[in-house]
């Protein structure tokens, strides 16, 4: 079955708002597999608000640490694609699955599956950004009890960063 989640709660009678970034690297997006269940990445991807001050990086990474202090994601903003789906199997909590966290950890091992790095020349219009892995794409498989994050490097406070992943769940 294949999920997708934001960076954000589900909206209700407001839209969906991008969450603010960091001067410095702080995960936008995590998600943590359980001990029980593999993910194999469909597509990510993000928009920003404005065009963010400096060089400015963004990645999707595995980790073998939990950013913490995530604002923790219910099993309700969690979407399955199939309506027919059961819920996702996903490990939630502020140290699992959530997005905005106010600590990164220490990680000792990363596995990085896309980078962007985003300039500050005059009318660059990286503000919005899609990938999606192709079916033969083996390594886009996160093992159990591993973190996926979306992780930004930024300069400034400035931009609004809404980002989601899709993923289907293995075995």
């Amino acid at each position: 079955m294949s999920y997708k989640v934001w960076n954000a709660a589900m909206p209700t009678t407001a839209a969906m708002v991008g969450a603010t970034t960091a001067n410095g690297v702080k995960t936008m997006l995590q998600l943590a597999t359980p001990t029980t269940r593999q993910i194999q990445l469909i597509s990510w991807g993000y928009s920003l608000s404005v065009t963010p001050p400096g060089i400015s990086t963004v990645e999707l990474l595995q980790t073998d640490v939990a950013a913490t202090g995530l604002t923790a994601h219910v099993a309700q903003n969690i979407i399955a694609l199939d309506p027919n789906a059961p819920a996702s199997l996903l490990t939630l909590g502020t140290s699992a699955t959530g997005y905005s966290a106010t600590g990164e950890g220490t990680p000792t091992a990363t596995r990085v599956f896309d980078t962007q790095q985003l300039g500050v020349a005059a009318g660059n219009d990286d503000l919005v950004y899609t990938y999606q892995f192709m079916p033969d794409e083996e390594r886009a498989i996160i093992p159990v009890s591993k973190f996926l994050r979306v992780r930004t490097t930024f300069t400034s406070t400035t931009p609004l960063f809404l980002c989601w992943i899709v993923w289907k769940e293995l075995g």
